[in-house]
């Protein structure tokens, strides 16, 4: 539920849209000038403000610079007739969300405010970051592994420039709430965030979603529309699945981010914008590269910081952790105590190598909360909510020889010819290293020895596997 704020002249539309808003689950308040929706503004705590641009006495325009003044992340929705389009435009420019004509097609503008709720709870959610599970907010980086340090301290580095980062990383390692972090951190952190998905808006559409379009650009443009690029001016703008973007549309981010302008579809003009880009991809760009699927001058054009996230296979010592985290959370968001969990559910947790990453263990330990009906997490509870991709322990936290040949069944049936050797044996080396590497405080040298490695041969699994960083571990020297 939202608490929005309607500022309209028309007593007629304040009442449908209090009916309508209220029937989505929405807590909405109205107001009937600028002076008035100012007073509401002031006193109350808004998520979305959605409002006229002609108002009696105070102007649409001189009431939204007057609340940007004191709430510059409360995202404004503006409404306005054919005849005041530019004038809405000026206020999108000015960083109203964005705006609609009269009259609006219901289930659009549905479709809107629930983007705008979302934008704002993106820019207000302070995302939290190195903190204990009891401490931790809804919106919080957790871990304390090695590799979580170095990504702590990366957002420190880049946030308070204006760089272009990457961030890559497979799904699920939370490379938006990255994104999100580096903005709460940057100088932008009043202007717009804007989070646009590449893969989520047709190819069709994406390129007028992020910039635009003229009156008479194609069929159906009957006015000039601002894009998303355009709407976040000053602020920052996560250009998510970057590596699915199309090749016809990269083009335009070259020019944008060498450039600072752009230019709306059909149109000849130069726009200059002042947007920082981050871009996040789980894909290998330099294949891409290679198969001509992604231009190289905007490759190397974002990667001016790349920010790497690690595999939660890669940091199995903030396993627990991170679960502790996710069961206060979703105990707390089902208003439920807290059962705790039992120590051979937390063997099935580091059994497993969790392909789907931070997203798929958040999922489990949700899951696990339902099944064990209020008492403690038990190995049976994750058993089912990991379901088919079951790990290499049991329930029973030991390696048993039916466990493993049920386990290498999976894979061989998983593989399909002439991989499953090569998986298997890579998956289980991986493994074994990252144990002894554990055991041994990180240090490579009693590491090789426990192995019965050379220094050399461990080094370049080590680097083959990406357990570690380049750096040194534990005092060692190189």
């Amino acid at each position: 539920m939202a608490a929005i704020l309607i500022v309209d002249d028309d007593p007629q539309l304040r009442q449908s849209f209090e009916k309508l808003l209220s029937q989505e689950g929405h807590s909405v308040k109205t107001a009937p000038s600028g002076e008035a929706g100012l007073a509401v503004a002031r006193s109350t705590e808004l998520d979305l403000l959605i409002m006229d641009v002609c108002l009696p006495g105070m102007s649409g325009l001189e009431t939204f610079q007057a609340i940007r003044r004191f709430e510059p992340r409360l995202p404004v929705i503006i409404m306005t007739a054919f005849g005041t389009t530019e004038t809405a435009i000026e206020a999108t420019k000015m960083g109203a969300f964005d705006y609609v004509l009269k009259p609006f097609n219901i289930p659009e503008i549905l479709v809107l405010i629930d983007q705008a709720i979302e934008a704002g709870r993106f820019m207000r959610s302070r995302v939290e970051l190195d903190v204990i599970p009891e401490a931790a907010s809804k919106e919080a980086i957790v871990g304390r592994s090695k590799a979580m340090q170095e990504v702590y301290k990366a957002i420190g580095r880049v946030a308070s420039t204006d760089a272009t980062v990457l961030i890559r990383g497979e799904s699920g390692t939370g490379k938006e709430l990255v994104a999100r972090a580096i903005y709460q951190h940057s100088q932008r952190a009043d202007k717009p965030f804007l989070v646009i998905n590449c893969v989520a808006i047709p190819e069709t559409l994406l390129e007028s979603e992020l910039f635009g379009y003229e009156k008479g650009a194609f069929t159906g443009a009957v006015n000039r529309r601002v894009g998303r690029i355009e709407q976040a001016n000053g602020g920052t703008v996560l250009l998510d699945e970057i590596g699915d973007m199309p090749f016809s549309i990269q083009a335009k981010i070259l020019r944008l981010l060498q450039e600072k302008s752009i230019e709306r579809l059909g149109g000849r003009e130069p726009i200059p914008v002042d947007v920082r880009i981050i871009a996040a991809t789980n894909r290998d760009l330099e294949a891409s590269l290679a198969e001509g699927k992604f231009r190289e001058d905007l490759y190397y054009r974002l990667k001016v910081v790349t920010l790497w996230l690690p595999p939660l296979r890669e940091r199995p010592e903030d396993l627990a952790l991170l679960a502790e985290y996710f069961l206060m959370r979703y105990a707390r968001e089902m208003e439920i105590d807290n059962p705790g969990m039992a120590e051979r559910a937390r063997g099935v947790l580091q059994g497993y190598s969790w392909p789907g990453n931070v997203r798929e263990l958040a999922n489990a330990v949700q899951k696990s909360l339902i099944f064990s009906r209020g008492c403690p997490i038990a190995a049976e509870d994750f058993s089912k909510a990991i379901g088919s991709g079951a790990s290499l322990r049991g329930a029973d936290d030991e390696f048993s020889d039916e466990t493993i040949r049920q386990w290498l069944l999976r894979v061989l049936l998983s593989e399909g010819e002439g991989n499953a050797f090569d998986s298997i044996m890579d998956r289980l080396a991986g493994l074994l290293i990252g144990e002894a590497l554990n055991l041994t405080g990180g240090n490579r040298t009693r590491a090789a020895r426990l192995l019965g490695l050379s220094r050399p041969t461990l080094l370049s699994k080590i680097e083959k596997y990406r357990l570690k960083a380049g750096t040194p571990l534990s005092g060692e020297t190189p």
